[in-house]
């Protein structure tokens, strides 16, 4: 299944929301729409769409390096930073272990390049963060996380220009 890359709309938001809902339904790391939406207004956040429906998305956003959201409110202040803050990735359980998230990364990372993002961000949960080395992140133990990310929660970097590309 290969699945088109799109722009968040509108009407994405409610199966955006379920996605998140579903995937994260035995964490406390649930945002909701709201929260959601105000993550996504950078206009850096995608879809992938398959079969008519949302099967995945990714959320991005300028943040400053070595911070990232607060889980427990959204986003009232608009960054204007050099790194873009990769905050949720999910791709829904019946598609999982395809490459679709390597997929969205890779999207992702071409539109931070294309915008001219120096770095990239993000925090590893719930033990993904050998999952991101794999994709060129390294771990800033240094950094702080909020609690609401949970035990485990590391914050991840890279630099853009290292960033495999797309192929």
């Amino acid at each position: 299944m290969t699945g088109l890359i799109r722009g968040i709309t509108e009407a994405d938001w409610p199966q955006v929301a379920a996605l998140e809902a579903a995937a994260y339904a035995d964490t406390s790391l649930t945002e909701g729409e709201a929260g959601l939406r105000s993550r996504a207004r950078a206009g850096t956040s995608f879809v992938l769409e398959a079969d008519g429906r949302i099967a995945g998305y990714v959320l991005a956003l300028p943040y400053p390096r070595f911070q990232c959201p607060d889980l427990t409110r959204p986003e009232q202040v608009a960054h204007h930073a050099t790194n873009l803050h990769l905050h949720d990735l999910v791709v829904g359980a019946p598609l999982r272990r395809r490459g679709l998230g390597t997929r969205l990364v890779r999207h992702l990372t071409d539109a931070a390049r294309a915008r001219g993002f120096a770095t990239m961000s993000l925090v590893a949960i719930a033990g993904k963060e050998s999952f991101w080395r794999a994709n060129g992140y390294r771990p800033h133990h240094e950094a702080r996380v909020p609690d609401g990310y949970g035990g485990g929660a590391v914050y991840m970097s890279a630099q853009v220009a290292v960033l495999r590309k797309a192929s």
